[in-house]
């Protein structure tokens, strides 16, 4: 299969499932693809390793990991590999951008690959995941994310390939944090494994992750209710 085969079936791809007739649906769409809906989000997460970490440091170079992570996924994505690529959005693409089911007037600019909410999302939760070590919350992160990635799919903004691609260059940036991380950290945690019903392995406590998943569920509710009431 060679190149223009694979990339004639992203089109299609992606035209089979961007947009829909729901302006309900197209409401909550472009409020869940909006940055700002997850600050909730972000804040809960700063501040459960604000309550399970005992030291300045620690804390600093956890906050300074997620920046990290936001760097070398999102910000190099966009100042680097989607000026050099140059793969136009499915929005701007000259065989299928008059196909493509533009919500609101929402474009986006021009080059789409790769997206940099897929990587930006995946690397914060692969992070998050390996620091903090719960299934549940390991769960919501990814699901999180993929329904970050699904928003742009739908509004026609990205291709499955670059959602693809910005997934696996977010897992690979969330594990190089996380080493780097365990690097700086691993002499002062290197026999701080907690056996416990109410922490996870790495000493984070499990009231804390709820309150996580809460906010988490708690947002999604936010931008059904603001969808229907727009």
């Amino acid at each position: 299969m060679d190149i223009e085969t694979l990339v004639n079936f992203d089109r299609q791809l992606l035209l089979q499932v961007n947009g829909s007739q729901s302006l309900l649906l197209d409401r909550l769409v472009l409020i869940l693809t909006n940055a700002l809906t997850w600050i909730p989000l972000y804040v809960a997460l700063f501040f459960t390793v604000l309550r399970n970490n005992d030291t300045a440091r620690r804390i600093l170079l956890i906050i300074g990991c997620a920046a990290l992570c936001v760097l070398l996924a999102g910000t190099v994505d966009d100042t680097i590999v989607k000026p050099l690529v140059a793969r136009w959005r499915p929005t701007h693409d000259e065989q299928i951008g008059a196909m493509v089911d533009v919500v609101d007037g929402y474009r986006g600019g021009r080059f789409g690959f790769f997206s940099a909410h897929a990587c930006n999302t995946f690397s914060i939760a692969v992070f998050f995941s390996m620091l903090v070590r719960s299934r549940l919350m390991t769960f919501f992160l990814v699901s999180w994310s993929l329904l970050n990635c699904w928003t742009r799919l739908y509004l026609g903004v990205h291709f499955p390939g670059d959602i693809l691609v910005g997934l696996v260059w977010g897992i690979i940036v969330g594990l190089f944090v996380y080493w780097l991380y365990w690097r700086f950290t691993r002499h002062a945690t290197a026999n701080a494994r907690f056996i416990s019903s109410k922490y996870t392995v790495t000493g984070y406590a499990v009231t804390d992750i709820d309150a996580v998943v809460t906010v988490l569920m708690f947002t999604y509710v936010y931008a059904i209710l603001r969808a229907c009431v727009a």
